[in-house]
C-alpha cells in the first residue's frame, strides 16, 4: 500500500523476494499544465511488474474491505500510501501492517517527515519500520536506520536518499519477521513530534528569524512548496541558501556576490545562489539579477 515514487523501491524489495497478491495505492489525479489524469508512480510500477492494482476511493467502505479479506494476505506493507488506515483493514492480514516511515521516530510523526526534520535544523533523520496500529505513527517501532542531514541538503534530495534506505530497512526486517526475531519497542510518547502535512505559506520567510532559520526553512521546503518573499509586490522564490558574514535589518539587500543575493538577517545574514521570479524559470541569482536589478539597500517582505 503506497502511492509516490518514495515507495517505489520498498515495492521492488518486495517483488525481489516476496509474492506480491495486490497493490493499494491512490487514485489517479490531474497534474500538469493539462491537468490529465496521472497514475501514481506505485501503480505504474506495479503494472510494469503484472501485479494487480486497487485503487479505491475510500478504504472505509465496501467493495475495498471484502476485496481486501477475499485476498486473505499474510501481512501488509503501507509505505506513504496517503490515507488513513481504519481498525478495520489493520486486522486483515494475519502478521499486520508494517509501514516504513521517513523519520527516527517518535520523532516527526505525520505526512511530511523528511520535510521538517530539514526545516527544524535537525541533525540527523532516517527511517523506521513499525508495526502499525489505529494512532498516527503511533505504533510499536521495529528496526530504525539512521541517515545524517547535511548543511546543503534539501528535502528533495533527503527524500532521494531516504527511499533505498526504507528499502534495506523492509527487506531485513521481512527476514527477521521470517525467523521469529523480530522484536517490539515501544516508542516514548513524551519525545515525540508532529510533522504535518505542507502548505504553501509554510514557505513564507521570516528574516527576523535568523539566518540558520532562514537557511533550514528554505532547503526543507525545496522542491515544494518553496520558500519565497516578496520584493516590489512580485514573489521572489528563494532557493541554495548559505549562511555569510554581514548584519543588518531583517530583509534589507546587502548586494550580491558569488554566493548569491545577499539579504541581512539581523545579527547574520544569509546568501540565495538561485532565485525564480513570477513566470519565470529558476536560475541562478547572477543570471536573474543581470535581467531584474534587485539594489543593495532594498528591502524584502517589506
Amino acid at each position: 500500500m503506497g502511492s509516490p515514487e518514495f515507495a517505489v523501491p520498498c515495492l521492488d524489495a518486495l517483488l525481489a523476494t516476496e509474492e506480491v497478491v495486490a497493490v493499494v495505492t491512490q487514485p489517479d489525479k490531474p497534474a500538469g499544465r493539462g491537468l490529465g489524469l496521472q497514475p501514481p508512480a506505485v501503480k505504474v510500477r506495479a503494472l510494469s511488474a503484472g501485479v494487480p492494482v486497487m485503487q479505491p476511493a475510500s478504504v472505509r467502505k465496501p467493495p475495498f474491505l471484502d476485496e481486501l479479506r477475499a485476498l486473505a494476505p499474510d501481512l501488509a506493507v503501507v509505505v506513504a500510501y496517503g490515507k488513513i488506515l481504519p481498525p478495520e483493514v489493520l486486522a486483515v492480514p494475519r502478521h499486520g501492517c508494517l509501514n516504513v516511515h521517513a523519520s527516527l521516530l517518535p520523532k516527526f510523526r505525520g505526512a511530511a517527515p523528511i520535510q521538517w526534520a530539514v526545516i527544524r535544523g535537525e541533525r540527523e533523520t532516517g527511517v523506521t519500520l513499525m508495526q502499525m496500529d489505529v494512532g498516527m505513527d503511533t505504533g510499536d517501532m521495529l528496526l530504525t536506520r539512521a541517515l545524517p542531514i547535511d548543511d546543503w541538503v534539501t528535502s528533495g534530495q533527503l527524500h532521494t536518499r531516504l527511499a533505498p534506505l526504507g528499502a534495506e530497512l523492509l527487506a531485513e526486517g521481512l527476514q527477521r519477521l521470517k525467523a521469529g526475531t523480530l522484536e517490539r519497542i515501544k516508542q516514548d510518547d513524551t519525545r515525540a513530534t508532529m510533522a504535518p502535512m505542507l502548505t504553501k505559506d509554510t514557505g513564507h520567510v521570516d528574516f527576523g528569524a535568523g539566518a540558520r532559520a532562514v537557511r533550514d526553512l528554505v532547503r526543507g521546503c525545496d522542491p515544494w512548496p518553496t520558500a519565497y518573499t516578496t520584493i516590489d509586490g512580485d514573489v521572489l522564490k528563494l532557493f541554495r541558501p548559505k549562511i555569510v558574514s554581514g548584519r543588518g535589518e531583517a530583509g534589507l539587500v546587502l548586494g550580491a556576490d558569488r554566493d548569491g543575493l545577499l539579504v541581512a538577517c539581523g545579527d547574520d545574514a544569509i546568501a540565495f545562489g538561485e532565485l525564480q521570479l513570477p513566470g519565470k524559470k529558476r536560475m541562478g541569482a547572477q543570471a536573474l539579477l543581470a535581467g531584474r536589478a534587485i539594489p543593495t539597500g532594498a528591502r524584502l517582505g517589506a
